[in-house]
């Protein structure tokens, strides 16, 4: 049975999680299907993706009872393997959506628990459903978070609240998780307004949209000389060019843009 749905329409990618009678939980297919889906948008012309799951769940974390049923025996070659550059598979499952080089939307319900939750994290935006449920699970199993979670999370919440989450594994709703920076927004139909927002950007400057994301990658990794001179450099490929003349000229014209 197929994991992941890629369709393409109007510049916008939608990837759908399609696991829902097991409330889109992560085996080791899955694995594989998400991660392809993020190449497979890297490769194309997208200029922004929406994420989202079908059934009841955006995603409830690892499929434990398939994971136990491989019988892989010692984990720690697997863990260890940095198979996508500083990644392994699990954790590109997440960081897959970083390296693709525009805006990715998740849109989220139900629950995003564990591996669901890292998952969604590596989305640059996240729009929720009230009520859906988010924890940082893994210490329920006796475990860690190890699919991005611990690079990704201090970006988004203080320190007390990451540790009081991963300490004790406590679903917090989307309204608690809003407000610890969890979630960008909550919204009745998250998916419908993920799609709103996706045409919103669709209808921006490409290479605006690829540069922004590049800087803010920079911005969040180093240090103040460096994001300095990556806002000049990435400037520099922007202003004057016939891309960005074409935003100036629309805007004039009271019209919408057309971009090669």
């Amino acid at each position: 049975m197929a994991r992941v749905s890629v369709t393409y329409e109007n510049h916008i990618a939608h990837v759908t999680l399609t696991r829902g009678d097991k409330m889109n939980a992560l085996d080791r297919e899955m694995f594989d299907a998400i991660v392809e889906a993020g190449q497979d948008v890297a490769a194309s012309d997208a200029r922004v993706c929406v994420l989202s799951g079908e059934g009841k769940a955006f995603c409830a974390g690892l499929d434990l009872a398939s994971f136990a049923a491989s019988g892989d025996g010692d984990p720690t070659a697997r863990l260890m393997e940095r198979a996508f550059g500083d990644t392994n598979r699990a954790q590109e499952v997440a960081m897959v959506w970083r390296r693709v080089s525009v805006p990715v939307i998740a849109a989220v319900h139900g629950v995003a628990y564990g591996g669901g939750l890292q998952l969604a994290l590596g989305a640059d935006v996240r729009i929720a459903a009230p009520g859906t449920k988010f924890a940082i699970m893994e210490m329920k199993w006796g475990l860690v978070p190890d699919m991005g979670g611990m690079a990704l999370l201090p970006q988004l919440m203080r320190s007390d609240v990451l540790r009081l989450l991963t300490y004790t594994a406590r679903p917090v709703e989307a309204e608690q998780a809003l407000t610890w920076g969890l979630v960008t927004e909550i919204a009745d139909d998250p998916l419908a307004a993920a799609m709103a927002i996706a045409e919103d950007i669709a209808q921006r400057s490409p290479k605006a949209i690829r540069a922004a994301k590049r800087l803010i990658d920079v911005s969040e990794s180093e240090g103040r000389t460096e994001v300095l001179m990556a806002e000049s450099e990435e400037q520099a490929k922007l202003i004057g060019k016939a891309e960005q003349m074409e935003v100036v000229m629309a805007q004039m014209q009271k019209r919408a843009p057309v971009f090669d």
